[in-house]
Formats: structure tokens, C-alpha cells, sequence
């Protein structure tokens, strides 16, 4: 037999078998052995026996505990493999952002606010992150380090949402609140409160700046109304009036011509804001019970949502072909353009408090007082694909999806000139969005939570 320890291991195994066998009370074994291995009784004394004795039983214990430890660490190592080929696309095996969904543990839990957590938006250009509270503040982070930038005060009441945007290159916050008024504060100015717009009757529960617009900002009331406001001069331009009761939340469509909005009164409406005086175009009848949340699908899921709904060929005449909302009813229901529910979705045991479509087109994620996030597959009748059901300790009240970032791409290899405008005589740059795989939750439990790839 080959040798597979070296002699001083030998020598060190034969002494800790000779003890074992005379504390076993087999003197004649251990006697036969130790004749055998030429160790006379002056070598091998009562002191070295007592060194070596229980030694054995040690090794072996050692060995069985470290065989089941190396089984649990296999069996958590291909649990976790597992579960990296399945959610993590982004990672080692370079796969589509499209498909990337959001997985626990989050990357960081910013703690700082001291009552629930209403709202989060994430700067279009910078890693910062705006949280409000019923602690009357607004709180700007870091997202990437998890660190806290800075404490906004300036309103009086529960702050109930916030929103990043206005015109290119002189990006706003703007927050509204239980105080009924919406703040304007200036981010390259330590975020200095430029502005307050009055106006509205009861409290502001939903602020978005409208995309395309450069200066305009819409708002929705316990007052009943939707307000329009240009943030260059501080006034109210369009009042839209249409809800039976209070507007929960607010949605305008990626190319600025459509809003949509949901009510206490049960019902969604899609407003054509490019008229004068807006009506609603459509309204979405068919929930339950309040309507507390909605979103505008982008294009690129409208090939999904055709599908569900019938359709062969998805449309592309509107910017806001399909909808989502959620509700206290605790279901979340897709919609056409003509107010059809084409699906509605199921799976949430309390009211569904945010919803945000997945820039890829292929998924819904959605946030309830049920504590759990999750995701919904658009490729497969909108079946629920994944729960995170630790995603908050209580309530989640908000989640956004980090804007994509914008590469302008020049055309035919050429570079346009340093203000990014195109060279003369050569095609105008279609800029190309990069997906962010990130997403941030707020909840009661007073954390904001950051999910990312």
C-alpha cells in the first residue's frame, strides 16, 4: 500500500491508537501493538499516553463535522447557483437587462427618516435618490453608496410625493404635500427652495413633472382636481376637473399628450392634455374600491400587452396604447387605449400601493401593504413570476424604476460637433437608453430600500 502520511504523521497516528486502546481498557491490543510498532514501555510512558489519549476521538469528530458542513455549503452553493442563472441576467452570463428582476437581499436599506416613508424618485442623471415622509421631510441619498446626502425641510405637513425633472440640463425636485402646497428646490443649489405654488384646496397627494413639456409639472388633489402648472413662472395653466373625489395618483405619457389619473371614486381617467381644456378621453371603470396607483406602459411592452388583449399587430399610434392600475381591492388590471380591462391580475392579500412597468417591456412589478414586491411576466398572460416577500418589515408605499440613461449615437461612425449637435450635412443622432437595472422601495417600517443588479 502506497504511504500517504509522512513518518512523524504515522509515528503521532500509532501513539493516539495505542492511547485509545489502553483508555478502551484493551491492554493485550494495545500491548500487541505497541510490540509490534517497537515502542518499549520507556518510550511510550503514562505521560504520553495522556497526552495522546482521546486524541483519536477528537480527529473523528472533527472529520464528521466537517463532512456535514461541507455538504451544507455544497447544497447552499447550488441553491445559490441556481438562483444566480435564474434572476441575476446582468451577471457572469452577460444576459439582456430586459430580463433582470429585482432580488433579495437589497443592495442597501438607507435609514434616516423618523415616520413612514411616502415616495422616492431617482435624479435622471445623478446615483441620488429623493425620499419623503410624514416626517415632513424630504431626504436626498446616494444610492450607489447607500449614504445620506442631505435633509430637506420647508413643509409643514406629511410630505406625499416627490419627482425629479423640468428643462434639460436644470433638473428640479419637486415635492407636494398635506400642506397643500408643491415645493420647487434646486439641486445645483443645495437644493434651495426656488419656488411654492399655491392653489390647491386640500392636500397634494401626487406631483410629475411632464416629459417633452421643459417647464411643465402636473399635480392631484383631495380637492378633486388635476392641476397644471408652469414651474418657469409659478402659475396654474390647466385645471382639469373630472373625479367624483379625491385623486390618489398621477401618470403623464413619455411624450408629455396624455395624463393619467385614479380616484377615490373608483375610476382612471386618460386626459388628452395637448387640447385646451382637457376632458377626459377615457375612462377606466371596473375596480373595486380606491384606485391608488397607476402607470403608462412604454412602448416596448405594447407587443406583450397586444398579445394579452387580442390584438395580432400591437399599435403604434399612441403614447399611451396601454395602462396599469392598482387598487385597494388588492387586484392590479391592464387596459386599453379604449378603456377595455384586458386582464386583471391577482395575487396581492392587501392594497396595491405602486406600480412601475419594467423598461424592457416584458414584466410589471408591483408593491402592496402586503409587504411583498412583485413580478409580474407580460409574456405569459401576466403571471405572477416572482415574490420577494421580505422586501419590507411593514407596508410598502412606493417603488420607482430608475430612469434609463441616455447615449446620444452618432450615425455612420461620425461624431457630432462638442454641443452634441450633427455635423452639417450629416443625419441627425438617435440617441440610444440604456436600462438601469434599479429599483428603490419605500414602506412604514421607515427604511427606503435599494434592489440592484
Amino acid at each position: 500500500m502506497s504511504q500517504i502520511l509522512t513518518s512523524r504523521q504515522a509515528d503521532e497516528l500509532h501513539r493516539a491508537l495505542i492511547a485509545y486502546l489502553s483508555a478502551a481498557n484493551l491492554p493485550n491490543t494495545a500491548a500487541a501493538l505497541r510490540e509490534e510498532l517497537n515502542l518499549s514501555e520507556e518510550v511510550f510512558d503514562p505521560a504520553t499516553a495522556k497526552k495522546y489519549e482521546g486524541l483519536l476521538e477528537k480527529k473523528w469528530t472533527s472529520v464528521v463535522r466537517l463532512q456535514k458542513k461541507i455538504m451544507d455549503l455544497e447544497s447552499r452553493n447550488h441553491i445559490l447557483q441556481s438562483e444566480l442563472n435564474e434572476t441575476t441576467p446582468t451577471s457572469r452570463q452577460n444576459k439582456d437587462p430586459v430580463a433582470w428582476l429585482p432580488r433579495a437581499p437589497p443592495r442597501h436599506t438607507l435609514q434616516s427618516h423618523r415616520d413612514p416613508i411616502t415616495c422616492v424618485a431617482f435624479h435622471p442623471v445623478f446615483s441620488s435618490l429623493a425620499s419623503g415622509s410624514e416626517d415632513q421631510t424630504i431626504k436626498i441619498w446616494d444610492w450607489e453608496l447607500g449614504e445620506l446626502e442631505r435633509t430637506i425641510k420647508g413643509h409643514t405637513k406629511a410630505v406625499l410625493d416627490v419627482d425629479y425633472g423640468g428643462p434639460r440640463g436644470n433638473t428640479l425636485l419637486a415635492s407636494c404635500s398635506s400642506d397643500l402646497t408643491i415645493k420647487l428646490w434646486d439641486p445645483l443649489d443645495s437644493y434651495k427652495n426656488i419656488r411654492t405654488l399655491p392653489g390647491h384646496d386640500h392636500s397634494v397627494s401626487a406631483v410629475r413633472f411632464i416629459p417633452g413639456s421643459g417647464n411643465l409639472l402636473v399635480s392631484a388633489s383631495r380637492d378633486k382636481t388635476l392641476r397644471i402648472w408652469d414651474v418657469s413662472t409659478g402659475y396654474c395653466v390647466k385645471t382639469l376637473r373630472g373625479h367624483a373625489e379625491w385623486v390618489r395618483d398621477v401618470c403623464p405619457s413619455l411624450d408629455g399628450k396624455y395624463i393619467l389619473s385614479t380616484s377615490d371614486d373608483y375610476t382612471s381617467r386618460l386626459w388628452d392634455v395637448t387640447i385646451t381644456n382637457p376632458e377626459p378621453k377615457v375612462t377606466l371603470i371596473g375596480h373595486e374600491h380606491v384606485v391608488l396607483c397607476c402607470a403608462i406602459a412604454p412602448p416596448a411592452a405594447y407587443q406583450n400587452l397586444a398579445a394579452m388583449a387580442g390584438i395580432k399587430k400591437p399599435p403604434a399610434t399612441s403614447s399611451a396604447e396601454f395602462m396599469a392600475t392598482g387598487s385597494r381591492d388588492k387586484s392590479i388590471r391592464l387596459w386599453d387605449a379604449r378603456g377595455t380591462c384586458i386582464k386583471t391580475l391577482v395575487g396581492h392579500d392587501n392594497w396595491v400601493r405602486g406600480l412601475v412597468f419594467h423598461p424592457g417591456g416584458k414584466y410589471l412589478l408591483s408593491v402592496s401593504d402586503d409587504k411583498t414586491l412583485r413580478c409580474w411576466d407580460l409574456t405569459q398572460e401576466g403571471k405572477c413570476v416572482k415574490t420577494l416577500g421580505d422586501a419590507h418589515g411593514h407596508f410598502v408605499q412606493c417603488i420607482r424604476w430608475a430612469p434609463s440613461v441616455i447615449k446620444d449615437v452618432s450615425v455612420n461612425g461620425e461624431h457630432g460637433e462638442p454641443n452634441g449637435t450633427p455635423k452639417k450635412g450629416g443625419a441627425a443622432a438617435t440617441p440610444e437608453a440604456q436600462i438601469r437595472c434599479v429599483i428603490a422601495t419605500g414602506s412604514v417600517d421607515l427604511n427606503v430600500r435599494i434592489f440592484a443588479n
